[in-house]
């Protein structure tokens, strides 16, 4: 489940076309279609992850097909992302953006007529894709047609309803599967994506100016093509290493994954990315606070999405909720969210990493706070019991995710600002992706238990990664700093 808007590629050199002779006067016209096309990720996410339990069992879907069904978008979009934000930036971000919202609107129709779970998951995959099209086109395509005050202005409602839609998506997902509308189930999800794309397009083509960066730098698809081979190499075999008891190829690959993408960063520094802009600048992972951010921002997001796919699981098969019961328990995380919202950047610009270091803490406090709820309970956990620790969770996420923001993009010189965005939502979503794999992976291994001591396991492991986040924000600047 997404948090947070991605920070996708958003170069510093961007102009807007139709802006030329003064702003463009369709552009909050433009900044709505570009809204709803954003929402259409993030409302996808959070509806398949209440659904998945519903998935599993018409599919009949092996616990690592399960995983599967939520990785493997979050991974798609993952080594996707900086290679179409440099498409859109050099072919124009309009025409990316079509394109990408027309196949997710193709690939949502084909998700919702899979008939095995292995199809599933590839129609996934090609949604994440899409969804990697989709991103940068509308955060770039927003920060170059709005300027000054009202760039800050729609950047925040951008916000707003995008943490909205996290509460929209579970009780939307929980609502339809309920309803069952036309016996179709959970395919429902996947089909209300059809009609929107459909409307998105054709406003799109109407109202969003063409944007794009002179003499912008072409991707290198060799390049991209490498961390996309890294990336899988980790997380495949963390998503299939338990069914086939941890083999010698699973170590194998993990070690191969990491040293592919070291590699490439080392080949890109001398002189692999001359023509093409390098994908990974070796240079801007020898600052602390850049690394460290990144390094606390993996972490904690695997931790976030690891917990939310088990939490899911855990109330729909080990307590017996329904997908809407389920989805109406989870909105308290956004709820909680909207208490810690308006003060995270006050508070960031006062006490900088120490925000952070008490976000970290606050998650890991929330965490044990739902697990007592879940221990206490001689039999059903009441919702109500829950309701605290996840209020707490919320709130403690933005007082994680956004001041990391802000920590970790003042320390990219200017010229850096692209790729270290690219590289900031590369690291967001494989942080997801990760997350289910690992968390999926100890959750079913510990089931032999039951689903109390399978929860607990990961409600332990997630409050102790959070605590170690805390620690690692120590190598983050004290304070925002200005880029040199």
């Amino acid at each position: 489940m997404s948090v947070e808007p991605a920070s996708p590629a958003v170069s510093a050199e961007a102009v807007t076309e139709p802006g030329a002779a003064g702003p463009y006067p369709r552009r909050w016209a433009a900044a709505a279609v570009l809204t709803v096309a954003f929402l259409m990720d993030l409302l996808d996410v959070t509806i398949v992850n209440v659904a998945l339990p519903t998935i599993q069992r018409e599919l009949d879907a092996s616990p690592t097909q399960l995983e599967w069904i939520s990785a493997s978008y979050l991974l798609a979009f993952a080594v996707a992302l900086i290679t179409t934000a440099r498409l859109g930036d050099v072919w124009g971000r309009k025409r990316i953006f079509l394109y990408a919202v027309a196949l997710f609107g193709l690939a949502s129709l084909w998700c919702s007529f899979a008939d095995s779970p292995t199809e599933l998951i590839v129609a996934r995959v090609v949604q994440g894709l899409a969804a990697a099209g989709i991103a940068p086109q509308v955060m770039s395509t927003l920060q170059s047609t709005f300027e000054g005050r009202e760039r800050a202005t729609v950047f925040g409602l951008f916000g707003i309803v995008a943490g909205m839609a996290q509460a929209l998506g579970l009780v939307v997902g929980g609502v339809l599967i309920t309803a069952d509308v036309g016996d179709l189930g959970w395919r429902t999800l996947f089909l209300v994506n059809v009609p929107v794309a459909a409307l998105v397009i054709a406003f799109g083509i109407w109202l969003v100016p063409e944007t794009k960066v002179p003499g912008g730098t072409r991707p290198n698809l060799l390049s991209a093509a490498v961390l996309t081979v890294g990336l899988v190499a980790v997380v495949f075999p963390l998503m299939e290493g338990r069914q086939y008891g941890w083999p010698v190829w699973c170590w194998l690959s993990l070690a191969a994954g990491v040293v592919a993408i070291v590699a490439l960063a080392l080949a890109e520094e001398r002189g692999g990315g001359r023509r093409n802009a390098p994908l990974l600048p070796a240079g801007l992972f020898r600052d602390r606070s850049f690394s460290g951010g990144r390094a606390v921002l993996l972490l904690a997001f695997a931790s976030y999405n690891g917990f939310l796919l088990v939490l899911t699981l855990w109330l729909q098969d080990g307590q017996g909720y329904s997908p809407l019961r389920a989805g109406l328990v989870t909105v308290s995380f956004c709820v909680g969210s909207l208490f810690t919202a308006v003060v995270a950047g006050r508070l960031t610009a006062r006490f900088g990493r120490g925000v952070v270091m008490a976000g970290c803490l606050l998650f890991a406090l929330g965490t044990l706070g739902v697990l007592v709820a879940a221990r206490a309970a001689g039999g059903t956990v009441s919702s109500w019991s829950l309701v605290p620790g996840l209020v707490v969770l919320g709130a403690a996420l933005n007082l994680i995710i956004p001041p990391l923001v802000t920590l970790f993009t003042s320390a990219v010189p200017p010229r850096h600002v692209g790729t270290a965005s690219g590289i900031w939502s590369t690291t967001q979503q494989f942080g997801g992706s990760l997350g289910v794999a690992v968390m999926g992976s100890v959750f079913f291994s510990a089931l032999d238990g039951g689903y109390r001591s399978a929860f607990t396991v990961i409600a332990a492991a997630t409050a102790t990664a959070l605590v170690v986040c805390a620690i690692l924000a120590l190598a983050l600047a004290p304070r925002e700093r200005t880029a040199a």
